[in-house]
Order: structure tokens, then sequence, then C-alpha cells
């Protein structure tokens, strides 16, 4: 299998130390903004092959799929650029800014037949696989979900301290993680209410912002977001349960008295983005839909869509 991926930032090389664990995947190809950069993570990883133009990766014959970890604005054009190539395509989360621009992907997907990908890594991490095995042999089930997404983001900077060339946002990136882990683990998604916080005067962007979400099954979520807090970072998820309570953070996961869960028996790997990465590469070798396909993941955008236009509103 082999891979060209666009998008040699922090992410990228995420996924770059992923896909060196799996048997019989070279990556050949690395698309970047700027070529310096890019050629030196090539140089890195041992990447044969380093430009600036995606299209240059795709008309290349030794490429059968492509990795996007390209700005958020780019997925859907991008996404739909690799299907008209021929290449198969996972697409870092979040798969649109858009609804209309998600469902162009779909489109696409179903036009060409070729395996399209999102990465909502939550579906793959080990902890959220754990508890996902639980609810569907029956074993237990949410009654909530109170996660925090909290990060430190007054300017526009990347995971490595780094001026991005885009704008991230709380809503279509960060929210969209959790909208479709709760569908994923509580049932499709009935009710669905946001509120923000006042918009950056550069960026445009609300830094804060807090939303609520009903399942057909009863469980509810309680998401609160924000750039504005100065530590600890990331995302944490409760799981209040009617079997017990847990604290899913990444990859790690405790019980409600902070007792570590072993989770080395959940999947071949305890990396989520490696995991996202085998079932990609899975699902192309095997001629199937992959978990977290575009069509599994678009309710995820319809209830984004939803919540923006109410904010707007």
């Amino acid at each position: 299998m082999r891979i060209a991926l666009a998008g040699a930032g922090a992410f990228g090389e995420k996924h770059l130390d992923g896909l060196k664990n799996i048997d019989g995947v070279e990556v050949v190809s690395l698309v970047g903004r700027r070529l310096e950069p890019t050629q030196a993570v090539a140089d890195k990883y041992g990447i044969g092959h380093a430009c600036t133009d995606l299209a240059e990766s795709l008309a290349r014959d030794d490429v059968d799929a492509v990795i996007l970890c390209t700005p958020t604005q780019m997925h859907a054009e991008q996404a739909i650029q690799c299907m008209d190539a021929g290449k198969h395509v996972q697409v870092e989360i979040p798969l649109a800014d858009s609804l209309a621009d998600a469902e162009a992907v779909l489109a696409k997907q179903q036009e060409t037949g070729l395996v399209a990908m999102v990465g909502h890594t939550r579906r793959f991490n080990p902890s959220h696989q754990y508890l996902h095995d639980k609810i569907a042999a029956g074993d237990l089930a949410i009654q909530q979900m109170d996660v925090q997404t909290y990060f430190f983001r007054r300017k526009n900077m990347n995971a490595k301290g780094e001026p991005r060339s885009w704008t991230d946002h709380l809503l279509w990136h960060h929210a969209a993680h959790t909208v479709d882990l709760f569908a994923y683990q509580a049932g499709p998604i009935v009710q669905a209410n946001a509120v923000q916080g006042p918009l950056h005067p550069e960026l445009g962007i609300a830094m804060d912002m807090s939303i609520q979400l009903r399942a057909e099954s009863g469980a509810i979520c309680t998401l609160s977001l924000s750039f504005n807090n100065d530590g600890p970072l990331g995302t944490f998820f409760r799981y209040i349960c009617d079997n017990g309570t847990w604290i899913a953070r990444y990859d790690d996961l405790v019980t409600g008295k902070e007792e570590p869960i072993d989770l080395s028996g959940v999947a071949v790997s305890t990396n989520g983005i490696e995991l996202q990465d085998r079932e990609f590469v899975s699902a192309i070798r095997e001629g199937r839909e992959p978990n977290s396909s575009v069509a599994q993941v678009l309710p995820c955008y319809r209830v984004l869509d939803a919540l923006e236009r109410q904010l707007q509103a």
C-alpha cells in the first residue's frame, strides 16, 4: 500500500509515526505548503518524494491512497480531487466546515466507489473502544457524557507552537469529535442546543462555546469548549453510565475513582491515530466500507450545521 500524505505539520507527523508501524505500507510522497520544511520531514521519515502541489502527488503511478492533514478549509475540495484522480482518501477531522461541502464529498464517494474515510479518532482510541464494546454487549448504557475540550490558543498557532496558515474552529473541528462520538456510543442525536461567547476580534471565531445534546436513547451530553483555558489542556470525557463511571483522556481510561483500566488487549496498538490508519488500510485491502466512512459521519455534520444556524440566529 503506497500512500501520499498531504500536510507535513504537527498532525501529519502523528500519522507518519503510526504508518511506519503498519506492515506493507510505504509513504511515497509528502506534500506541504513550503518545500524546505516539507523536504526536512520527508528526509526524517525516509520519504522519497516531496512537493508543494497535491496534483503532482496525485499524478504519480505509485500512489494508491492519500491522507489529508491539510487546513480544514481545503479538506472537501482536496478529498474530491483525490477521488477524481482515482485515489482512496482519508481526510483528517473535520471533513468540511459546511454541510454542503461534506455532502459533496459523500456524493463523489458514492459516484466513484472509492474508500473515503474521515479521521474521527475518538472512534479508534482504545479508551473509547473499550466502552463501545461494553455498550454493544449490553453491559452498560450511557446516562450522560460530560466533555471538556480546552486549549489556550489566543493566537493562531499550531500544536508545535508555530504560526498557522488557517483558522481553527471550536464548532466545526473540536465539537465534531464529541458530536460524532456521542452518537457512536449513545445512538442518533435528536436534540442539539448551543451558546457561544464573544468572537475573537482578529480571528473572527468564538473562543468559548457550550453545547447540549440528547440522543434518541434518552442519554444526554454536555460539552464545554474553550480556546481561553490556561491548562490543563486537551479533551476529557466523563461517561456516567447505568453501571459505572469512566473518564477517558485520549488513549487512557480510568474509573470515576481514578483507577486505571488496562487497555492492552483492546486492539493491536494503544495509539488511536495508528489504529485509525490501520482501519483505512484494511478497508482498502478488503474492499469494504471503513469505520468512520464519510457516509457514517455525515450525521455529525448535519448536527453541526443545525448548531451553526442556531448560533447565527
